[in-house]
């Protein structure tokens, strides 16, 4: 059974199967965030990013992120680093904006 998931998987060791585990919830955190945007722009009929949008984009980001340096590949390193930095800035935007609104 192992044999069969590692070859599918395309992995020598447990150690390898592991952070392809972890790379794939960092991708199923990526996929919930469209799915979370989805859900909440049907439901206002109207096109909307919510909070939860951000955060998810947030844990997936990381994930792949640290998924793409043990791969050492220099392309989705960069690519997730970039993406990163704008999900970030956006909950920081978010936030700050908050805090100058009067209750």
């Amino acid at each position: 059974m192992a044999e069969t998931v590692f070859k599918f998987l395309n992995v020598q060791s447990w150690v390898e199967f592991w952070w392809v585990a972890f790379g794939l919830f960092g991708q199923l955190l990526f996929t919930g965030r469209f799915l979370v945007q989805w859900i909440a722009s049907e439901k206002a009929k109207r096109s909307v990013v919510p909070l939860a949008f951000w955060y998810f984009s947030v844990g997936g980001g990381v994930i792949l992120f640290t998924y793409a340096v043990y791969r050492q590949d220099p392309v989705f390193i960069l690519g997730q680093s970039m993406g990163l930095f704008i999900y970030l800035r956006n909950l920081w935007l978010i936030y700050a904006e908050r805090r100058n609104t009067p209750v």
